[in-house]
């Protein structure tokens, strides 16, 4: 009965383990599906009347099909033959920001030519190059003018320890060397240079400096390079072998010694007991790499020799967990050239843990590459890889999708009648036909994705969702009304999929130079492994302070106590800079502790609050002074010095009777943003006044568009807008001795009477994601703080060219002498930093040491450029240092307008109880909009509550009130 019994259920649970092993086995592979039968046979090149680009790359090389590519080489003289802000130099041309060059070459062929550029930057703001392309005075494609061209950095020094045994991340310091670079996609999609189309005969090359300057030191039209394959590379070599059998040479990945961008440091990494060195106690530089080695075009080097001529196996010890369902791939170079066809695509797949990456070919019989005794450099390049194209044709979809989108919207309306037909087909018959043929191209970018990958992860199925989407659309066009939104909002998912694959991140332990032959042990991180590393840090975590950062000092009157109120990447970068910077050119020392903004008052009432406080709220400073709990900063006598660094508008909150209560860190300002190829669509131009803006809402909307400008919203209440219109009627929030508010005077009413009939009579819309409806077209005119534009150029890259900034729109005004010009006023913003009120004046010398330097020009451009590189371009700093925002990765041209508007901006003045204007104000916005009630009588009824809140809180506080408040 037992043999029965067992016998029995033992085939079932066989069954059962099949079963279960062919349904891991389906979900693992994402439950992969071709559809290859939905695409084949089809042009899916075609372009479908006007919906697409007119300028792209591809039907560029498309234009120009069946030219050969050039057998030799053009060199280019230096010799311009119409130039603007150009210097000649003995070794090259100098090319300010700004200026331009035009050069004469004489082709001997016709075919296409990579064009080549040995230059060497010049010391300016650190960021990378950026130059606009012309052949015979035209830009040929879209990419041409958008050229980049990296610097290059290393460690300004050795590593260093704090008190504590923590390691100290050497500053990244600018090294000026010559570099040899083709013009390429700066998106990289194109992962090979850019083939540029040239007639036998005279032509003219133009370079254009939209930013940095750059020393230009030869120019030269090049053949094309086809890379040998590994057979022929291999033949190509000496055949001697005199390389050690036993030699092995670890490169760590943390000793690299150049790279393209200062935020490719060294890092440190407790997560994992595999990682060399390892400790979890202490901070310890072992990896390079992570999140900020995302972007294709960035590139670490190593420097390494070897003893003798002969044949080498390289490998590579990586990581990449940061994308499931994709690969990040890097260039391989040696001494500067890809040795072969392969290592232009070296691909790290998705792990959980470090492994040993032997380069190898698809049999897994690792390549030989051969190195003459000496010095060698091995580079590593971020790159798209076989993903670039897809990427490329995604993004171009995207495009199509939304003019797609856009047109039907012209129609229908946001929000279309689900029981109205309106004969999509007959009025659209070209949407519908580009629906079918971007259905196709949509699936086959799905099928190319999961041949790449061998998955099909979340973030390509949302393509796929949009393909089924669009071909029901073409088999019944009456379910595009139905399911306009889920259209939009899938177009915005693909978007924002596209976004995510474009990063290829990747981290390096170390990279293995060894003899043939040699083994290289995978890293060892089992569970038991993985097990002890999580006890010995669990144990660790009660003896090691890790809130506390850098080098940590007992309490005493010398030692400085920061406390910053942002996130864990800004105070580690704040450390940082305090233990190379600060305390060795002071001598003070300085605890810096990464605190929760609510855990402050409560701090400071306790007695237990900081010295200093950095990035606290623009209206906390007033507050605490009006409480006698923060340093007056008039008393020191250099303080006008520090204050001409800022417009005044920066610290305009921070006053309060004659004092001074904090330094600006940064500072922000509204702009307008536009999409012109939408205004250049309408014949439309970028308002100026607040009127021009108004006479275009009829065009707008009559295709069923809108204009974004932001509503007051009761969790964050934003009246930017309203201030704006407030100051350009030459009205102010409160009197000059901020003793009540003026929003009832006749300039406020006629701004409040604006500012809510453009929602009212004009029917703007008062809830919206700005950044979505932007990128779709549907909104092309949004006016918000300038860190939006830093958003838009991340989340929408398929629209860049297609937008711009421009200050504010004004109001039209008289100046005393008769004349009329057009006042841009714009409501100012930011954080700051104060000194919390203490009895000792050694404190008192420090914190003011530690607040000029903090705020200065060298610290706010340092902090800046390592904020965006640790965070990325959508977290640029908005310093309020007007000679360092110059300095961060702004263009010429995004500059200028940053610069104008700032000139106009204006601060109003923290007041007691001015909790209450920003509260009443939005309820009265609320109030006009919602109950429709009238707009001068509801602002006066809450400027008298808002004044007797005033009143009764400076009373509270002992300061004199108004007997008669307006």
């Amino acid at each position: 009965m037992e043999r029965s019994f067992g016998s029995k259920y033992g085939k079932w649970i066989a069954l059962t383990a099949v079963v279960l092993a062919l349904v891991l086995w389906f979900v693992l592979s994402g439950g992969v599906e071709n559809y290859r039968a939905k695409y084949e046979g089809y042009d899916l090149s075609q372009q479908i009347g006007d919906i697409g680009r007119s300028s792209t790359y591809s039907l560029y090389l498309r234009a120009h099909e069946g030219a050969p590519d050039a057998s030799s080489d053009v060199s280019i003289p230096l010799v311009t033959v119409d130039s603007d802000g150009v210097t000649s130099q003995e070794d090259g041309l100098l090319m300010q920001s700004g200026s331009s060059a035009t050069f004469a070459v004489t082709v001997p062929e016709t075919g296409f030519y990579n064009i080549r550029l040995t230059y060497r930057t010049e010391a300016a703001r650190g960021v990378d190059l950026e130059r606009e392309l012309r052949i015979n005075g035209e830009v040929p494609f879209d990419g041409a003018d958008t050229l980049t061209f990296t610097r290059l950095w290393h460690d300004g020094g050795e590593v260093r320890q704090d008190s504590q045994g923590n390691d100290i991340r050497p500053t990244q310091v600018e090294v000026f060397g010559e570099q040899t670079a083709c013009c390429r996609d700066s998106m990289g999609y194109i992962t090979e240079p850019y083939r540029f189309y040239f007639e036998a005969g005279e032509s003219t090359v133009t370079l254009i400096a939209t930013s940095e300057p750059m020393l230009l030191t030869a120019l030269s039209l090049t053949a094309p390079e086809r890379m040998p394959d590994y057979a022929a590379y291999a033949a190509a070599q000496p055949q001697e072998n005199s390389v050690p059998a036993d030699f092995a040479l670890v490169l760590e990945g943390e000793s690299s010694t150049l790279r393209s961008s200062p935020s490719l440091y060294a890092r440190y990494d407790r997560s994992s007991p595999a990682t060399s060195p390892c400790d979890v106690r202490r901070t310890v530089l072992n990896y390079i790499g992570g999140d900020a080695w995302r972007d294709a075009g960035q590139w670490i080097e190593w420097d390494f020799d070897v003893p003798e001529n002969g044949w080498y196996n390289i490998t590579i010890k990586g990581r990449q967990t940061y994308n499931r369902g994709s690969v990040s791939s890097r260039i391989l170079y040696l001494d500067g050239k890809i040795p072969f066809s392969g290592m232009e695509n070296v691909s790290f797949p998705y792990t959980t843990a470090w492994e040993m990456n032997t380069l190898s070919d698809d049999s897994g019989t690792p390549y030989r590459f051969y190195l003459s005794a000496g010095h060698h450099t091995l580079r590593l390049e971020a790159t798209l890889g076989d993903m670039g194209q897809i990427l490329s044709d995604m993004e171009e979809s995207i495009y199509r999708l939304n003019q797609m989108y856009r047109r039907v919207l012209v129609l229908t309306g946001v929000n279309p009648d689900r029981y109205r037909d309106y004969h999509l087909e007959q009025v659209y018959p070209e949407v519908i036909e580009a629906m079918a043929q971007e259905s196709r191209l949509l699936y086959k970018l799905v099928d190319e994705t999961v041949a790449i990958t061998g998955q099909k992860s979340d973030r390509i199925a949302v393509a796929q969702t949009l393909a089924v989407q669009l071909e029901s659309f073409v088999e019944d066009p009456a379910k595009i009304t139905e399911a306009f939104t889920n259209f939009k909002d899938n177009i915005t998912s693909l978007g924002t999929s596209m976004q995510n694959m474009r990063q290829v991140k990747l981290d390096i332990d170390l990279i293995a130079i060894t003899a043939e032959g040699v083994t290289v042990p995978q890293p060892s991180e089992n569970f038991l492994d993985r097990a002890l590393h999580e006890l010995k840090s669990c144990v660790t975590s009660y003896f090691v302070d890790y809130n506390a950062l850098g080098d940590v000092y007992d309490a005493s009157e010398d030692v400085l106590e920061v406390w910053i109120l942002t996130g864990r990447d800004q105070s580690t970068v704040l450390k940082t800079m305090v233990d190379d910077t600060f305390t060795p050119s002071t001598g003070i020392p300085v605890n810096v502790m990464l605190v929760d903004p609510s855990a402050l008052l409560n701090a400071v009432v306790a007695g237990n609050g900081p010295d200093v406080v950095i990035s606290t709220d623009s209206w906390n400073p007033v507050n605490y002074a009006l409480r006698h709990a923060v340093e007056d900063l008039t008393q020191f006598d250099d303080l006008q010095e520090v204050l001409d660094q800022f417009y005044p508008s920066a610290y305009a909150a921070f006053s309060f009777n004659s004092g001074l209560y904090a330094l600006p860190e940064t500072q922000l300002c509204s702009i307008l943003f536009y999409r012109s190829d939408i205004l250049e669509e309408y014949g439309l131009s970028v308002p100026e006044t607040w009127d021009d803006l108004i006479a275009m809402l009829p065009t707008i909307q009559g295709a069923n568009m809108s204009v974004g400008i932001p509503y007051p919203d009761i969790a964050a209440p934003n009246l930017s807008s309203y201030y704006a219109m407030l100051y350009q009627l030459g009205g102010s929030l409160y009197n000059d001795a901020a003793t009540h508010t003026t929003i009832n005077s006749e300039a406020g009413v006629q701004a409040f009477e604006r500012y809510t009939s453009l929602y009212n009579d004009y029917g703007l819309p008062t809830i919206f994601d700005f950044v979505s409806r932007f990128r779709s077209g549907e909104m092309p005119l949004g006016i918000f703080d300038y860190t939006t534009f830093n958003t838009l150029t991340v989340s929408a890259p398929e629209i860049r060219g297609l937008w711009d900034i421009a200050i504010l729109p004004g109001t039209s005004r008289t100046a005393e002498d008769g004349s009329t010009y057009v006042d841009h006023s714009g409501h100012s913003q930011g954080a700051c930093c104060m000194m919390i009120a203490t009895s000792s004046e050694t404190t008192k010398q420090n914190a003011w040491q530690f607040m000029k330097w903090w705020t200065s020009t060298d610290a706010q451009v340092r902090f800046g450029r390592e904020i965006e590189a640790v965070l990325g371009s959508s977290a640029r700093y908005a310093t309020a240092n007007i000679a360092a925002i110059e300095q961060l990765s702004w263009s010429e041209a995004q500059l200028k307008v940053i610069r104008e508007q700032m000139t106009w901006a204006v601060g109003f003045r923290e007041v007691a109880g001015g909790y209450y204007t920003t509260r009443h104000m939005t309820n009265a916005v609320r109030k006009v909009t919602n109950d429709k009630t009238d707009p001068r009588e509801t602002l006066l009824d809450y400027a008298r509550t808002i004044n007797e809140e005033i009143n009764k809180k400076r009373l509270e506080f002992g300061l004199p009130i108004d007997e008669e408040t307006p």
